[in-house]
Formats: structure tokens, C-alpha cells, sequence
């Protein structure tokens, strides 16, 4: 079994830590990112879980607004409601700018319409997060504390989706762009086409603004993918526990990631009980349970770099328990063969 490197692993530009909810994933994004800021690395930690944790490891107020937690080290908490307000306002002074009076109660009953669609909050999420991995060029390292690992999932297909998405409404927007400039040309006073109050050249450069936040919107959504498919620049780290419903879903997710082309950078398995308790009575069928599942991590997972922390006997909160899961993960390689069950 391959240990994780957890120095080479943090020096990456990106790299995200997901897992099926409950399993320390929060906790040990905090730990990589301390990790790297300790090492001299600038780092962003980024939370798109809707349930934050970050404010409660570090014991201070984050929110959506990146905040300094420690020397070296930032954090922010994105709230999706408000990156969909910000969103949809955006979308709103984009398309009254070119909407006739008389559409403009149309626009925003459809706005509001928007606002309460099924993927409207995941659409406006991955807009922030596109723009942390495209923009954010003042940190060595981004790490991401996604969301549970179905969401997380979608939100890794959607870049890719989004990319091509709008590459094909861009082009039909330039194809009708060119109509309406011949049609322009043909007949300089035809009061049904809006893009053409001024002449054919006024009506191309107006087309062109209006195409702007898309072609913008493409560019950025491509590089995400890039970023995200490049095993040099970003990595997918799966955090679980050594139990039956965490091993099914990491195996499916692995699978679906793998088969995106998304590099998987290893595997933390968090909370294990120590071998002591195979001679405790009441934790006697959990260490067994444990040591099963440990067996099918080796065999299943055998291809992935992994490491194994401990069950903590007290409270990591705060910057000194984070620095003793740095430790952990820094100096416990995962055990040669499985512990055997009593």
C-alpha cells in the first residue's frame, strides 16, 4: 500500500477534499491547509459545504469574505443564496441594458422564476467557484472543503458541461449577429430590429457587449476544466471512515471521477480506533467491523496513495488541535497489512 505524500500533495495549486458527509472532511481540509501554510505555502481554504464548519475549527467569524485564520493562511465560507442574488442582479443589469421597456416586467417575472429553480444555486456556486480557480492568482495553493459527494460530483461535471454549453449558445448568438448585420445593411431603418437604432455598426457593437460576459463566461469555464483534468495542477483527496457506507460511496465516486478524466491524489481514512480496543468489550464489534473494512480498503483502494489517522481522544478545534492532525498526517504512514480482528 502506497503512502500518501502529503508534502508533495500540498503543492499543488488546487486540490479539493470530498467524502460522504460526517467523515472529517472539514477537519482535515483545515489540517492540509495549515500544513501548507506552515510550509511557507500562501494557501485560500474554501468551503462550498451549505453546512460550514470552518468558523467553528478555527473559533472565529469567516463568512463569505476571505479572512485571515493564521499566518500564511486564508479562508472562506461560500454562501450559495447570496452568490445566486449576486448572480441573477448581474444577469439583470447585463439584459436591461438591450431590453425594450415594454419587456422589462417580462425579464423580471423571469428572473424570479429563476431564482426558484431546481440547479439555480449550483449554476451560481460554480460561478464563484470557477472564479476562485481562474482568478485567485495571489495563493500558491486553493484547497476546496467541498460539499457532500453527490453534490460535489455534479459541480465537477458541470465546468466541462457549462464549457460546451456555452460555446454552442455563443456561436448561434455570432451566427444571428451576422444576420442581423446584413439585414442592417439592407434596409438601415428597419424598426422591428432592436440590435439597429444607429446603423449596422452600431448594432455590431452592441452585439458584441451583449456577447462579452458569455465569451468571458466560456474562457473561464474551460480553463476550470483544464485546471481540474491536469493531475499537475489539482488533485481530488476522498476523506472517509472505515466503515460500510463510506467505502460503497467512495468506490462509486473514485469510478466517476476516474471516468471524467479527474485525478484522484490518494485517500485519508480518518477516526480509526486504536488496537487497543479489540480487548474492550463494548468496542470489541467496531474494531472488527473496522478491521474488515480496512481489508477491503487495501484491496479495493490499492491503486491509490493513502493515509490513516486515528480516533482523537479529545476536541480538535482550534489551531493547536489542527497542528495535531498535521502531525499525524505528516509522520503516520498507513499500516503495512490491516489490523487483524479479535
Amino acid at each position: 500500500m502506497q503512502s500518501l505524500n502529503i508534502e508533495a500533495l500540498i503543492q499543488r495549486p488546487l486540490l479539493m477534499v470530498g467524502g460522504k458527509g460526517g467523515v472529517g472532511k472539514t477537519t482535515v481540509s483545515a489540517a492540509l491547509a495549515l500544513a501548507a501554510a506552515r510550509s511557507g505555502r500562501r494557501t485560500l481554504l474554501v468551503s462550498t459545504d451549505p453546512a460550514h464548519n470552518l468558523s467553528d475549527i478555527f473559533q472565529t467569524r469567516i463568512g463569505n469574505r476571505i479572512t485571515p485564520v493564521a499566518d500564511g493562511l486564508w479562508a472562506l465560507e461560500v454562501d450559495p443564496e447570496r452568490e445566486l442574488d449576486q448572480y441573477l442582479e448581474s444577469v439583470r443589469r447585463q439584459m436591461l441594458a438591450y431590453a425594450a421597456v415594454n419587456q422589462r416586467p417580462a425579464l423580471e417575472r423571469q428572473l424570479k422564476l429563476v431564482r426558484q429553480s431546481p440547479g439555480a444555486e449550483e449554476a451560481a456556486l460554480l460561478e464563484r467557484i470557477t472564479r476562485i480557480i481562474v482568478d485567485e492568482q495571489g495563493y500558491d495553493l486553493v484547497v476546496f472543503d467541498t460539499a457532500p459527494t453527490g453534490h460535489t460530483l455534479r459541480l465537477l461535471h458541470l465546468p466541462k458541461t457549462m464549457a460546451a454549453w456555452s460555446r454552442g449558445l455563443l456561436a448561434r448568438r455570432e451566427k444571428g449577429g451576422r444576420l442581423r448585420s446584413l439585414f442592417a445593411h439592407l434596409n438601415r431603418h428597419a424598426k422591428e430590429n432592436p440590435f439597429n437604432t444607429d446603423g449596422g455598426e452600431d448594432a455590431s457593437a452592441r452585439e458584441q457587449k451583449l456577447l462579452a460576459p458569455l465569451k468571458e463566461r466560456e474562457a473561464r469555464f474551460r480553463t476550470a476544466a483544464e485546471v481540474l483534468l491536469d493531475e499537475t495542477r489539482s488533485g481530488f483527496l476522498f476523506v472517509m471512515t472505515a466503515e460500510s457506507l463510506p467505502l460503497q460511496e467512495t468506490e462509486r465516486a473514485v469510478k466517476a471521477l476516474q471516468s471524467q478524466k479527474v485525478p484522484v491524489a490518494g485517500l485519508v481514512v480518518n477516526r480509526l480506533l486504536p488496537e487497543m480496543a479489540a480487548d474492550i468489550t463494548f468496542l470489541r464489534g467496531a474494531y472488527r467491523q473496522q478491521a474488515h473494512c480496512l481489508e477491503k480498503i487495501a484491496e479495493q483502494f490499492s491503486h491509490l496513495p493513502q493515509r490513516h489517522l486515528p480516533l482523537m481522544g479529545e476536541g480538535m478545534e482550534g489551531i493547536e488541535g489542527l497542528e495535531k492532525i498535521v502531525g499525524e498526517l505528516r509522520a503516520s504512514p498507513p499500516a503495512a497489512e490491516p489490523p487483524v480482528g479479535r
